[in-house]
């Protein structure tokens, strides 16, 4: 919990009762983070104005790409469970889902997401990380 303006606040309510409704962003949830496994990977970099919008994107492109994020087999779709629980951030439908997913895949994962209409399952890694 941290103090703001006299406000208690802890990183939840910063994620969806600020960050969430005020810039109805689906890109948000690849910035915040938790310590689970599942988690897209911290910036190195702290968010500023200038360095937002880029950030954001990297952050999407790399969780997409990255097997925690999503995966085909044998054509069946399966994504983080981020994708089930904030469906509606995402497009509302898994059709706006696998639209926002392809707006960022690499190409080759583009072009298999093109034939896939819906999401088949979803998983969560909740394991934490380690301090190395």
């Amino acid at each position: 919990m941290i103090t703001v303006a006299g406000k208690s606040l802890s990183l939840d309510n910063i994620e969806h009762g600020i960050l969430r409704p005020i810039w109805h962003d689906p890109r948000i949830h690849y910035a915040v983070n938790c310590a689970s496994l599942g988690c897209p990977n911290l910036q190195p970099l702290a968010f500023t104005a200038d360095n937002g919008d880029k950030l954001l994107d990297q952050g999407s492109k790399s969780y997409i790409n990255h097997a925690r994020g999503v995966s085909l087999k044998n054509g069946r779709l399966a994504v983080s469970s981020i994708y089930h629980w904030f469906k509606t951030d995402f497009g509302g439908t898994d059709r706006g889902v696998i639209r926002h997913l392809r707006q960022y895949a690499e190409p080759a994962l583009a072009k298999s997401l093109a034939t896939v209409e819906s999401i088949a399952s979803h998983d969560y890694d909740w394991r934490l990380n380690k301090a190395e």
